[in-house]
Order: structure tokens, then sequence, then C-alpha cells
């Protein structure tokens, strides 16, 4: 018994020849499309507009939703072979940027009307609008019960005043899924609209410079007595904080999928160094404390996306999971910054250097562990269920 258990268990994967089909598919599509330009994207601070129709008409950007919409349904991990084959781009800002609608369209497809639906995620799926999310508020940001933007009822319109800042794709969203306050201070009165850039009242910034994301646009959004129809509002008015919180899940599933790539593809170009790169007249992969660093990185790496694959594999089966990706998405971000750092180190002074992915890597890595929800407000959430 104990043997076939062990059989068992050695052939179980959470992926299929389907999922395998998709993979190749999206790998090929990254590097013909993606991988021989990206570099001047990042440069650049954004990808041309053109991709997402292209990635649309492969059915990238339609993967996990409704065919009615535009999409391919499937489990969950078909989203997350797509995930981790946009992150072989070697850029992180582009899976970003190409993925924001990710987090934007999920609470319409929730909680919207089927005519919400047919006018904010069809147009996204197939690659005619830019969606993006809007929660993060220049006063506050993981303190999401306390935002400050306001909409005010005024007929069959909201009047909308305040800003958000931080906002992935902001630069160029035709809709953002935005959080509103309509109600009374705290999470109890807090809304979701969709505001679509064509709003009176709607003004973006200069794309904002950051450490790192180069290729995907972000900018700090503005609100000026912007009108709103009520017909954008996403499920009840004052209900939104249950729709945010029950996005976030997904979306630090998302970042913990980032985190583990950006690990492995660091991890890979550390041991393609380590095998070719002499010092001391010997391949580096001929020191012990080489090899042993190597190991250690691949070992986390390891450990870190099966945990996440089972997370995943139980949020698809409906089981709740509030915890488990507060943990995956902490552990997946400690793995990665400790695996960017070592093969930054291993690399010496070309980790260094602009032109080498684990740069790059390294860079894009940091914010993995303030999206979504910072590491610190992550062992908040685990902490209320120990």
């Amino acid at each position: 018994m104990a043997f076939e258990f062990r059989e068992k268990a050695a052939v179980q994967s959470y992926f299929t020849k389907a999922h395998d089909l998709v993979r190749k598919s999206v790998r090929e599509f990254v590097s013909k499309e993606i991988v021989p330009y990206v570099d001047d994207w990042e440069e650049q601070g954004e990808f041309p507009k053109e991709l997402y129709k292209k990635a649309a008409q492969v059915g990238i950007l339609g993967t996990g939703y409704p065919e009615e919409y535009g999409g391919t349904t499937g489990d969950i991990f078909f989203q997350i072979v797509v995930s981790e084959e946009l992150m072989r781009s070697g850029s992180a800002g582009f899976a970003a940027g190409i993925g924001s609608l990710n987090i934007a369209l999920p609470p319409i497809l929730a909680f919207g009307t089927a005519e919400q639906k047919e006018r904010f995620v069809k147009p996204v799926l197939a690659g005619e609008k830019i969606a993006a999310l809007a929660i993060t508020e220049p006063s506050g940001g993981s303190d999401v019960a306390n935002l400050q933007t306001t909409a005010v009822r005024s007929n069959d319109e909201y009047i909308v005043n305040g800003s958000k800042t931080f906002i992935t794709s902001g630069c160029r969203a035709d809709q953002i899924t935005c959080a509103v306050r309509t109600g009374p201070s705290g999470a109890q009165g807090i809304s979701l609209l969709v505001i679509e850039s064509s709003s009176p009242g709607y003004a973006v910034s200069k794309k904002l410079k950051k450490t790192g994301w180069w290729a995907s646009d972000t900018a700090q959004l503005y609100f000026d007595n912007c009108r709103v129809p009520v017909a954008n509002l996403i499920g009840e008015e004052n209900k939104g904080f249950y729709a945010i919180m029950h996005n976030f899940q997904a979306e630090r599933l998302q970042l913990a999928i980032m985190a583990n790539m950006t690990a492995q593809l660091a991890l890979e170009e550390a041991l393609k160094y380590a095998k070719t790169r002499e010092a001391f007249g010997k391949q580096m992969m001929g020191f012990q404390v080489t090899r042993h660093k190597l190991v250690d990185m691949a070992t986390l790496v390891e450990v870190s996306r099966e945990f996440t694959y089972r997370v995943a594999a139980k949020m698809d089966a409906g089981i709740n999971q509030i915890k488990e990706v507060s943990m995956a998405k902490n552990f997946a971000c400690s793995v990665s910054n400790q695996v960017t750092y070592e093969a930054v180190q291993i690399f010496g002074g070309y980790g260094f250097m602009r032109g080498y992915l684990v740069e790059r890597l390294y860079r894009d890595n940091r914010v993995l562990s303030i999206g979504g929800g910072t590491t610190e407000i992550m062992k908040e959430i685990i902490s209320k269920f120990l």
C-alpha cells in the first residue's frame, strides 16, 4: 500500500497536456513578439498598444474567462501557465502591464450585471481596451478601509473627487475599476465604480519613474468633479470592500507566481554563468561554495513553487485559502529576494550592470513584497488565523 501511494504521488501533476499546449503557444508568442524588443520597451517605459490585440488573438488575454465574453474557460492552472510564460520575457513590467486586466476585470465578472460585463469585459478581452485597477491612494497604501476618494450621488451620476496612485497601466487605461467612498468612514462605506478615461474631470499624470517594472506605465490619477454614470456601479453601493478583499486573494496568488518565476529566471542565469565563468583557473562551478549556493537557491525555488501550486489548487477547488495565499506570497517574495540577491553576487560586477538579466530581475523583484498588500499586512492577516 505504501509503495502504491508513493507511485501515485510521484506521477501527480497540476498540469495536463492541455496546459502544456497553452504553455507552448504562449512561449512561442513571447519568443517571437516580445523577447527581441523587450529591452527597448524597458528603456521607453512602455510596450506597443498593438500587443494587446496580438495577445488577444492567440488567446492570452482571455485565458480563464467565460467564452461568452471572448475568453477560454479552464482551471486556474491555465492562467498560471500564461503568467509563467509571460514572465519568461525577462520583464516583469511587461507581464504586469499586459496582465493588468486580471486584477481589473474579476470584480466586474463576480459582481457586475450582464450589461456591465458586455461593456467592460468583452472589449478588454478582445484587446480593444486596456483595463486597470485603482485602489491605492497617495494618503495611504495598504489602509484600504480608510480610502478618501469620494463619490457623491447626484441623480443618475456619481461626482467623484480624489486621487489614486501607483496604478499599473494607469497612463493608457481606457477604464479603471476604482474603489471610492460612497458612505460613512470605514470598510462599510466603500463601493466600486468603473470609471472610463473619457469621463469629464478625469486626469492622468505623466508616467511615474520607478526602480523596476520599467516596461509598464504607472500613473497617478486625478478626479475633479469627475462624472460617472450610476450604471457603472459594480454590485451594491457600500458593499465594495468585500469585492476588493476577494480580489486581493487572486492578486496575491499572481504576485507569488511572479516572485517564483523571478527567482527561477535568476537561478537559471546564475547556473549558466557559473558553468562558463572562470576564476582562479577553473569554472565557478568547480568551487564548493558556488555549488552549495546554487543548491540552496534551487531548493528554495522548488519548495516555494510547489507550495504556491498547492494553494492555487485549493483555491480552484473553492477552499478558503486567505491564510495560505498570504503565506505563499510572503514566502515566494522572501525566496525571490534571496535568490535574486545571490544571483547578482554570483555575477559579481556584471550583476550590477545594465544589459544583464539578473540586474533587471533584482530591481523588478523589489516591488513584489509591496504590491497586493505588503509583507507586514500579510503577516497581520496570517496572525488572525493562528
